[in-house]
């Protein structure tokens, strides 16, 4: 059976050490900490686990911010995390409320040190990043939240609020973000996961936006564009901290309407400089968070490294749709948990593997030549071996030429026709260039004499196949009249 296509395309991520670094590293987790150990028998709490008003100043003191406005709300923010991912434990009252006439809200809790506080110090980096993962949920949840701009008119007579009258799904604005963070993990994975550069906000709004099959956006599209743009815009000013992402934002002297600005800076602001509406990429701990986040909701977004320690047969197949340069990484992690020392073994488990008459076996084999490229000259036991069997032969002997080997036995015709077969049927799968795929179609094709008037015999699941293939993408048009009349015959051999 033909091995299934991952959703995503492999990730290198840093070790499980460098990532915790970075996670500790997080300013506002940095921040939470602080405050975590800040915090005292006579700190006071609400009943939700905030921090009161009359406490926000000394918390921003601590932190070293200004006391004022934005200095409360950095530190509110901070407080809120510490509790959120078991720093500080909250504990509710006994009474259901204060004594009459006492100041202060209605009830109020104790706050003790919580047993995830030592564990950032004393865990595992597994331990660290699991309370990061907390904090980036609720920093999610944060930046998915509504946003109550006339708090006052939600407010009914009992004094709850009303949610419905805000016109907030909190799952579609949940999926939402993590559609743009799922389309930032492709574009940072773009290119065998170059991903150095940010993308432009404009960019990674469209993509949720603009639909693929659309020429020039509408004014409504455009105007939907703009107004994710803005949403974007603050929920990763809230993400930055936490160490998902580094963001420039969006320059607010486009914000203000020609004419508005006394010192007109938007008059001169250069509306084409697209860096100026924001910029983004996801950080190595980001890249960590996000794919994370995806497993948890069932897709399949792999790594460099998952197949490690598993069997050669799950290696090949797990490859199957690698880029070039993640395949190659997976298996010199592969062969290098089985040591110097097992590289006949581990080579004899790699041609195991590669047998089959089954749909994905072509690209098995394929990635299992590439796999014995990097085993070195101590696999050759396990290589000679099977220079006999008439599936894994032809391999066999390129292998060995490619290493100057003494005393490779020549192939017999039909191998060599049956390797033709299969190396272009492991092409076609593998959803090569098309200008690679057409030199490889012509290029063995006119090695041999008579390539066509022979081939369509080749006791191959996949001649046919193969054949048609070759008639399609042969630049001669008499090969590619060959190419298909030996189709036709091959289909009528197998009786199709």
């Amino acid at each position: 059976m033909s091995a299934e296509r991952p959703t995503m395309p492999p990730v290198r991520l840093n070790s499980e050490a460098e990532l915790a670094r970075d996670a500790l590293a997080a300013p506002l987790l940095v921040r939470a900490v602080r405050l975590a150990r800040w915090a005292g028998p006579d700190t006071r709490v609400g009943a939700g686990g905030e921090l009161v008003e009359a406490q926000l100043p000394a918390a921003a003191e601590h932190l070293g911010l200004a006391a004022d406005e934005d200095g409360a709300a950095y530190a509110s923010e901070a407080w809120r995390l510490a509790v959120d991912t078991g720093l500080l434990d909250v504990t509710d009252p006994d009474g259901d409320a204060l004594p009459d006439g006492a100041d202060g809200p209605e009830a109020e809790g104790t706050v003790t040190a919580g047993e995830n506080l030592a564990l950032l110090t004393g865990g595992s980096p597994q331990d660290v990043l699991a309370i990061w993962l907390d904090g980036l949920d609720a920093v999610h949840a944060d930046a998915t939240a509504p946003v109550l701009d006339d708090f006052e008119d939600l407010v009914g007579e009992d004094g709850s609020i009303d949610f419905d009258a805000l016109d907030w799904d909190p799952e579609a604005e949940a999926e939402f973000l993590d559609g743009v963070l799922g389309n930032l993990y492709l574009l940072t994975l773009a290119d065998s996961g170059a991903g150095d550069e940010p993308v432009p906000l404009p960019a990674l709004a469209a993509s949720m936006i603009v639909p693929d099959d659309m020429g020039e956006p509408t004014d409504d599209i455009l105007e939907q564009v703009s107004e994710a743009m803005m949403r974007l815009d603050d929920q990763f000013r809230l993400l930055e901290p936490i160490g998902l992402v580094e963001y420039r934002p969006v320059d607010e002297a486009l914000l203000v309407e020609e004419g508005e600005a006394p010192d007109g800076s938007a008059a001169d602001a250069d509306e084409d400089d697209v860096t100026r509406y924001g910029m983004v990429k996801l950080t190595p701990l980001g890249l960590y968070g996000v794919r994370t986040r995806m497993q948890e909701a069932g897709v399949d977004a792999p790594a460099v490294g998952d197949l490690a320690d598993k069997g050669a047969e799950a290696l090949l197949d797990g490859i199957a749709y690698y880029p070039e340069s993640a395949a190659r990484a997976e298996v010199e992690l592969w062969l290098a948990a089985r040591g110097t020392g097992d590289a006949v073994a581990a080579a004899a488990d790699l041609l195991a593997a590669a047998r089959g008459t089954d749909e994905g076996a072509p690209l098995r084999r394929l990635h299992c030549q590439q796999a014995l490229a990097l085993a070195g000259p101590e696999a050759e036991p396990a290589v000679r071996a099977v220079l006999d069997d008439p599936r894994l032969g032809g391999l066999a002997r390129v292998w060995l030429a490619e290493r100057g080997a003494a005393d490779v036995p020549a192939p017999p015709e039909d191998m060599i026709f049956w390797l033709a077969v299969d190396t272009i049927a492991a092409h076609l799968d593998a959803d090569g260039e098309l200008d690679e795929l057409q030199g490889l179609v012509e290029g063995l094709s006119t090695q041999h004499s008579g390539f066509f008037d022979e081939v369509w015999r080749v006791d191959h699941p996949a001649t046919a196949d193969v054949l048609e293939a070759m008639g399609r993408l042969h630049s001669d048009k008499k090969s590619a009249k060959e190419a298909r009349k030996a189709a036709f015959k091959a289909r009528s051999r197998a009786g199709g």
